[in-house]
């Protein structure tokens, strides 16, 4: 191509991209849906999606009443883990509790507590939680046996005469050390609302043309189909960039979220994962009729995006066969780039793998939404 040819086809480019910005804010409603809508999607989800497990309501039927069990229950409730709500005489009002679902855990301690203790022997204390929600049964189970631990050795070195134990333990946790969820989750959720947005301004991005009859008005101008497609991804692309800048920057100055990692490799990876979405929007788009089908049809393809993306569930604990689906997800690798970046200080060096994935999705994606889009006209 001749250089006058390719500044024709640079300005064709230029005035589709004015064209197609004047189109997106002429609404005032579209750039409430832009700009507000993804700070409050991340506040809203960095606070729902949250896996910590903090006061869970307690039932505890002491039949022993003593000086000793009373630190056993101020142990668990000082820990800020357990909060007892329910207090009786009754074991069988620990069922009816966790039935009704008045209480998520019931504390049982026996009658001769103390004096096993006193002689040495173990005490067997009764320790039932609500498993309907496996998460928080497998997360208050691991704080109630640290919490007996624990002071299991206070009173062994408090009766032998604080002996070290044969054996300590020394846990840390690294990238994490107070092991918050939000820190894990909100980098996580930038992903998903990036990968949203980009979506919901692409897939609809040609079928409403053709809708609305101005498509073609398109077809008859020199615009070619190439131009066509990166008039519509270029101002979108720059829409999707300013949204990620926002919604790091609440997670950064709203909840503290810590960067490790370097903020350009972070740019970088953004501008791929939003290229593949976009592609993917505009591939939707081309393949519709009409808006309401590539509205739907984006959340066919959003949904399975966000489940095998390892959002919610690791991927190491899903069947092999769907552990080599997620491989064809770019949320998934931009969730382990993005997580590497903020929580691991991670560079291109380590995460050059899930680039290379996300550079062949964006150049591939724009190649097939090209051609597709050929083959419809």
């Amino acid at each position: 191509m001749s250089r006058p040819e390719t500044r024709l086809g640079l300005e064709r480019i230029r005035r589709m991209v004015l064209k197609e910005v004047r189109q997106l804010f002429r609404n005032p409603q579209t750039k409430r849906v832009i700009f507000v809508a993804p700070v409050v999607q991340l506040i809203l989800l960095g606070y729902a999606v949250n896996t910590d497990v903090r006061n869970v309501s307690t039932v505890l039927v002491d039949h022993d009443r003593t000086t000793e069990s009373r630190a056993l229950v101020e142990a668990f409730t000082a820990s800020g883990y357990f909060e007892v709500i329910i207090v009786s005489d009754r074991p069988a009002d620990i069922g009816a509790a966790l039935d009704d679902g008045k209480a998520l855990v019931g504390l049982e301690i026996p009658s001769g507590y103390a004096a096993d203790l006193a002689a040495g022997r173990g005490p067997a204390v009764q320790f039932l939680v609500d498993g309907t929600n496996s998460n928080t049964a497998t997360v208050a189970q691991g704080y109630a046996a640290k919490i007996s631990q624990e002071l299991g050795l206070r009173i062994a070195e408090d009766r032998v005469g604080a002996i070290e134990p044969p054996l300590e333990l020394r846990a840390r946790a690294w990238f994490n050390p107070s092991l918050e969820s939000q820190v894990y989750n909100v980098p996580a959720v930038i992903g998903v609302i990036v990968l949203l947005m980009c979506l919901l301004l692409t897939s609809m991005a040609i079928v409403r043309e053709r809708e609305i009859g101005t498509l073609e008005q398109l077809l008859v101008s020199p615009l070619s189909a190439t131009e066509l497609i990166l008039g519509k991804t270029i101002p979108v692309a720059g829409i999707a960039m300013l949204q990620m800048t926002l919604v790091t920057a609440v997670a950064l100055l709203w909840f503290q979220i810590p960067i490790r990692g370097s903020v350009p490799v972070l740019v970088l990876a953004a501008a791929l994962f939003i290229v593949a979405g976009l592609s993917f929007g505009l591939y939707i788009s081309t393949i519709s009729s009409t808006q309401q089908e590539a509205f739907l049809t984006m959340y066919l393809f959003l949904l399975p995006a966000i489940i095998l993306s390892g959002f919610f569930y690791p991927i190491e604990t899903m069947p092999v066969g769907f552990r080599e689906l997620t491989l064809l997800n770019p949320l998934r690798h931009f969730l382990e780039i993005v997580r590497g970046i903020f929580l691991k200080g991670a560079g291109i060096r380590d995460l050059w793998v899930q680039f290379a994935v996300l550079l062949t999705m964006s150049g591939g994606g724009l190649v097939l939404a090209t051609r597709r889009f050929r083959r419809t006209l």
